[in-house]
């Protein structure tokens, strides 16, 4: 649960709560790989943001994979204050990316680039598991995501992955 914040244009910024319902809240959550019982708040529930707000007039159905699909103001336009921000609860799921109660929304940079800050070379996530700690291993390297051969894979070799998640 937190204050949610998204990733445009080089700037994390906020979600004005204007229209901010559930719908939009379960949107967030499967976005961030979460199910459950998804729950919108309102008037900075989470405290105050600080710099931009990003996101205005946010209308999701319920059924998108991404906050990118629903209909919502033009990126940055918006006629709100910090205390409209918007905030999120994914519970009882705890495993999500928080953090001091700010919720930032990552996905898989192939449908949601306009979310995620440049990737690193080397940096390590799972995929196609049943839950956020298990998966196949993939790296980006050089603007893509690749799988990793098991030849010579041991139990150490997943202990380093681990780390780096």
């Amino acid at each position: 649960e937190g204050r949610v914040e998204v990733y445009y244009n080089g700037k994390w910024g906020t979600i004005c709560d204007d229209q901010w319902d559930d719908q939009d809240a379960e949107v967030v959550c499967r976005q961030l790989g979460l199910s459950g019982n998804p729950k919108a708040l309102s008037w900075a529930h989470y405290g105050q943001g600080s710099g931009p707000i990003l996101l205005d007039e946010v209308e999701c159905s319920g059924n998108e994979l991404s906050l990118d699909q629903c209909k919502k103001s033009d990126w940055g336009q918006q006629n709100c204050d910090h205390i409209e921000d918007a905030g999120v609860s994914c519970d009882p799921f705890t495993e999500i990316s928080a953090v001091g109660h700010r919720l930032f929304l990552f996905s898989p940079a192939e449908r949601c680039s306009f979310l995620l800050p440049p990737l690193a070379e080397g940096t390590v996530r799972l995929a196609g598991g049943r839950s956020l700690s298990e998966g196949r291993v993939e790296v980006y390297y050089n603007g893509d995501w690749g799988t990793v051969c098991d030849d010579g894979w041991t139990d150490l070799s997943a202990q380093v992955v681990c780390r780096q998640l």
